[in-house]
């Protein structure tokens, strides 16, 4: 990989160090998740970030190990900083000071990058390039476009004609060779690891500075326990840019990671796998992690990502719960049969969902699920008739929304691209709460419409309360879901962005503004800025007092402790019941006859 012929690598040091007039010394590597812009092309910034990112984790984790292995030569010292735009300030002019004082020896990574962030990227890496900053660019936009695009995408050229060198695939087991291309000045336009995806044992620790980390709040980090994922769904970019073949950490891995952070003072892990039920060391993992809480008393709490049927393999709901899972995400998808069908997603089973939301309720573990609207069959009217099942039959505690995004990397955007279908070309539009391309029922402004609504209906006054008094009879806590509610809601209708975007407390910059669009007088931006957070913050605040109100009110009536309803109670035959799951459309019907003969069969 560009490697100088006929040299050891110290000689082409050497020779580079009096090529260029810099002498061995100091290589500056910077790292930057970028966040991406509103609807008027701010940044999307907070004080403090709800999710960290596991990309800057990963890549932080193996830019100190290169540090500490010295591979660029023993008087050679890197020197890392890691910058997460979502939760601060990326001071792009003090890096440009700081590399024109070191001669420009140094490399910027822009870390993970996302289909919508990819025209923030874009302005970063514009500001860099103006001064030649070598600056590398990864993350699932440009791995998902080269696994599955025919051709370099538009956008990925542009990317190349500015000088930035793309990078797809996994950086684990190529970062020492990116650093040293970079030091030698002989990076290439492109390298494509795409299909060569590297082992995760023993590799070195993700983990984020402790400085880092202070701007999540309550200290929470993320790490990956694997990737890849063996199911199919259309809309995926997982499967095409980390595979169908899992890949995993060990629990040894997992325990150094988790020691690794405690002195950072981290009690909270995002594990970001997409399905880590399929993990195949997720036994082995839970039960160190279990073993740090009960032996050695480490505070660890744990949000997971799982399917649908993660209920059915034995031990695993429990042994989540022992291992500190508060919150788990289930990509529910749809309760149509028809839209999982068509969208690959067979693995969802309307029949199971009861069972398994219960499981998890069973164990005190709070219950996300993403619902994604815009499949084919979806209108206005069957999504609100889809929501009320949902509230009146399904033990969900926190239900966040998503559009049907053609994302770069999914087959479905394939697909729309090789047969000249209508997609949006901003990039920044990609962010699952924007529409972006047509709908065989549905307007643009209706399917849009239809996806603000969706908010509304599932966080009414009315299932919020039947949201608390599930809580108090099931035994979890009733403030930690308050607050939950209270952000999943408000993100949406106030801050306007989805939750899984969100923060603490936004922050806008009147400077950093999407390019192309003009920098407001500073006046008319603070007038305009101070009347935003008045309309945003007051209504903000009345929602959370009335949220606190109601559950102050609940929890004095002693009765509610034992409080039932449909969703929450276990049902003697499940599919005997005429549920409006198994009965709203005829997939459902035929589905739940199907599962009813099965079930018949077994018995004899």
């Amino acid at each position: 990989m560009n490697q100088v012929s006929g040299e050891s690598w110290p000689a082409a040091r050497e020779q580079r160090a009096s090529r260029t007039g810099r002498a061995p010394g100091r290589f500056l590597v910077e790292l930057i998740k970028p966040s991406h812009y509103d609807d008027d092309g701010y940044v999307i910034q907070w004080w403090r970030g709800w999710i960290p990112s596991n990309s800057l984790s990963c890549l932080y984790g193996l830019a100190i190990d290169s540090k500490a292995r010295r591979v660029l030569g023993d008087d050679v010292e890197i020197e890392v900083a890691a910058y997460d735009e979502t939760n601060q300030v990326v001071p792009l002019r003090r890096i440009v000071r700081r590399f024109r004082r070191n001669r420009f020896s140094g490399v910027v990574c822009l870390v993970g990058v996302q289909s919508n962030q990819f025209p923030r990227a874009m302005d970063i890496a514009r500001v860099l390039r103006r001064d030649r900053i070598p600056v590398v660019m990864g993350g699932f936009h440009v791995s998902g476009c080269v696994a599955m695009l025919p051709a370099l995408a538009p956008e990925l050229k542009e990317a190349q004609d500015l000088g930035v060198t793309l990078f797809a695939g996994e950086a684990e087991g190529r970062f020492d060779e990116i650093l040293q291309a970079a030091y030698q000045g002989t990076l290439a336009p492109f390298y494509n690891f795409i299909g060569h995806l590297p082992a995760l044992n023993d590799q070195p620790t993700p983990h984020l500075p402790a400085k880092l980390i202070r701007h999540n709040l309550g200290n929470i980090s993320a790490f990956d326990g694997g990737r890849g994922c063996p199911f199919s769904c259309s809309f995926c970019t997982i499967i095409n840019v980390q595979g169908r073949k899992s890949r995993y950490r060990s629990a040894d891995d997992v325990e150094r990671l988790i020691r690794a952070n405690h002195g950072s003072g981290v009690t909270t892990y995002f594990i970001t796998d997409d399905n880590f039920a399929r993990n195949r060391n997720w036994e082995a993992i839970l039960d160190r992690i279990i073993e740090l809480r009960e032996r050695h008393h480490f505070r660890i709490h744990l949000t997971i990502q799982v399917d649908t049927l993660c209920h059915k393999i034995p031990r695993f709901v429990e042994k989540a719960a022992r291992a500190g899972c508060k919150r788990v995400f289930i990509g529910l998808e749809n309760i149509n049969p028809t839209s999982l069908k068509g969208a690959s997603k067979g693995q969802n089973r309307i029949t199971e969902y009861r069972a398994m939301l219960q499981a998890w309720r069973k164990v005190g573990v709070l219950t996300y699920a993403g619902y994604i609207l815009g499949f084919p069959s979806d209108t206005p009217e069957t999504i609100a008739r889809d929501i009320a099942i949902i509230q009146r039959e399904l033990p969900i505690d926190l239900l966040e929304f998503f559009m049907l995004t053609p994302l770069p990397g999914s087959k479905d955007h394939l697909d729309l691209h090789l047969r000249g279908g209508k997609l949006d070309e901003d990039l920044n539009r990609y962010d699952l709460e924007h529409v972006t391309t047509d709908h065989p029922q549905m307007a643009r402004a209706e399917w849009q419409a239809a996806y603000d609504r969706a908010w509304s209906l599932y966080y009414s006054p009315e299932h919020n309360e039947t949201l608390i008094k599930r809580a108090i009879g099931s035994g979890i806590n009733p403030a930690r879901l308050t607050s939950m509610i209270f952000t999943f809601y408000a993100s949406h209708e106030f801050e306007k962005v989805h939750p899984l975007q969100s923060g603490v407390f936004r922050r806008k910059r009147r400077k950093d503004r999407r390019s192309g669009l003009p920098l407001e007088p500073r006046l008319a931006f603070h007038a305009r800025r101070a009347r935003e957070m008045f309309a945003t913050y007051v209504p903000a605040i009345r929602f959370l007092w009335r949220l606190t109100r109601l559950r102050h009110r609940l929890l004095k009536d002693p009765a509610l402790r034992t409080y039932r309803d449909l969703a929450i109670t276990p049902l003697e035959n499940e599919l005997a019941e005429t549920l409006g799951l198994y009965e709203a459309t005829e997939a459902a019907r035929q589905v739940a006859t199907q599962a009813r003969l099965r079930a018949a069969a077994a018995r004899t």
